[in-house]
C-alpha cells in the first residue's frame, strides 16, 4: 500500500507534529480559499456557487492531507525525522533556575544598553544643538 508508515514508532513525535502544523497551514490556506471563493463566485448561480465554494477548498485540503500523509513516511524525510527526535533527546537542557537566572540578566542588560545609548543620544543632540545655534 502506498501509505504504510515506515519505521512505525520511530520518530514518532516529530513527524505528528510536523504533520499536525502541515494541516493547520493547509487548512488555514483552504479557509482564506473559501472566503475568497465566496466573493469571486457571485455570477453564478447561488447553489453551484456553494457548491464550488466547499468542494474546491475541501477537495485541496483532502489532496495536501494525503501529500502530508506521503511526505512524513517518505524514506528520506522520515529518516531524517527520525535522526532529528533522536539528536534532540541527547540535548542536556537547561534547568529552571538558569534559565531564569540567563533570562533576568538579558533583560537587565537590554535596558542599560537602552539607557547608555539614551544619555549619548541626547548628549550629543544637546552638543550639535548648542553648535548650531552658538
Amino acid at each position: 500500500m502506498a501509505f504504510n508508515i515506515y519505521k512505525r514508532g520511530q520518530g514518532k513525535y516529530t513527524r505528528l507534529c510536523t504533520a499536525f502544523g502541515g494541516a493547520l497551514i493547509a487548512g488555514g490556506g483552504c479557509w482564506r480559499l473559501y472566503q475568497k471563493l465566496g466573493a469571486w463566485l457571485t455570477s453564478l448561480p447561488r447553489n453551484t456557487a456553494m457548491w464550488v465554494e466547499i468542494m474546491v477548498p475541501v477537495g485541496l485540503f483532502t489532496v495536501l492531507a494525503l501529500f502530508l500523509l506521503w511526505l512524513v513516511n517518505k524514506h528520506s524525510v522520515a529518516d531524517f525525522m527520525i535522526a532529528a527526535e533522536g539528536e534532540m533527546k541527547k540535548v542536556s537542557w537547561s534547568s529552571r533556575q538558569e534559565i531564569v537566572v540567563s533570562t533576568t540578566v538579558v533583560i537587565v542588560v537590554v535596558i542599560l544598553m537602552a539607557l547608555v545609548l539614551f544619555v549619548t543620544d541626547m548628549t550629543f543632540r544637546t552638543f550639535f544643538t548648542w553648535i548650531l545655534e552658538g
